[in-house]
């Protein structure tokens, strides 16, 4: 059985895909200092997801919508996101790898690509996400970083922070972590791990959690940078967890510190762990 379909009209989880049409998922990689994030949008002019859109569209000879695994905000990177599209086209791996990429930005990049089930959904299939955000702490500023990572001048005590992050842990209520443009119904998600390091130079945060609101972990990487400045003892995170308040809590983080690395899906759908190469410093795949 088939029905009209329009390639710019998102098929949702559940239902079968069109006769002729295929589900391919790609994992991607981009640097967002110059792109207003992912998401296409009326208003912004560069896009990760405009950019990827045309590239696609040129590859398939038709136009592509496609559905990411979690959208980024302006000036945060990406070492593994997750995209699908559906298409009329038959292209193989190297012509969505390899063509694509000709097609696209030195800062965008497809990394790998694939046939999936109909049933795949980039976003609603996902298990879990991790970002990892990465902290330069100098008394100079690096003439190479500046929208690679965040600097700080003065020192940040790692494990007091680590300490703190431990409250999130588990299920919360994440109000006072939350963005006041979040469109998210419910603010409620679950950290499944979290941990805070100093390597050289850098402190690096990873978080993982099924999901995430709005600015959720810059607000979190804000907060703890209190605690690492000792403005603030570790047990502040519990509190702030408690009065669901947003403006008890500090201000959000920069984005150019921030990463997403990584995304679970079920195992059935056989997608490619995040890679392990070596990454920016020799700290995004550690």
């Amino acid at each position: 059985m088939s029905f009209f379909y329009s390639p710019n009209c998102e098929i949702k989880p559940g239902m079968a895909l069109p006769d002729g049409m295929t589900r391919y998922a790609l994992i991607v990689e981009y640097d967002g200092s110059g792109y207003q994030g992912f998401q296409r949008q009326a208003s912004a002019k560069r896009t990760i997801q405009g950019e990827l859109e045309q590239a696609l569209s040129r590859i398939a000879a038709h136009p592509v919508t496609l559905v990411c695994a979690g959208r980024t905000d302006a000036g945060v990177h990406a070492t593994h996101q997750v995209i699908h599209f559906d298409s009329t086209a038959d292209r193989d791996q190297k012509a969505w790898i390899e063509g694509t990429n000709t097609k696209l930005p030195d800062a965008i990049r497809v990394r790998w690509a694939s046939k999936v089930p109909g049933e795949f959904h980039a976003r609603f299939s996902a298990l879990a996400r991790t970002y990892r955000y990465f902290t330069y702490v100098d008394s100079v500023r690096s003439a190479f970083l500046p929208c690679r990572a965040t600097w700080l001048r003065a020192p940040l005590d790692a494990l007091a922070m680590d300490k703190g992050a431990q409250y999130l842990l588990g299920e919360h209520d994440f109000s006072s972590f939350r963005a006041s443009q979040c469109q998210a119904h419910s603010p409620v998600r679950c950290i499944e791990a979290i941990r805070l390091t100093q390597r050289g130079a850098f402190v690096v945060m990873e978080v993982k959690a099924n999901a995430f609101l709005h600015h959720m972990v810059r607000n979190l990487m804000g907060s703890l940078y209190e605690v690492g400045r000792g403005v603030r003892p570790p047990e502040w995170i519990a509190e702030l967890l408690k009065l669901r308040d947003r403006n008890a809590a500090a201000p959000t983080a920069p984005p150019h510190g921030l990463y997403f690395v990584d995304v679970n899906y079920p195992v059935q759908f056989q997608l490619p762990k995040s890679a392990q190469r070596d990454g920016l410093f020799g700290l995004l795949d550690a």
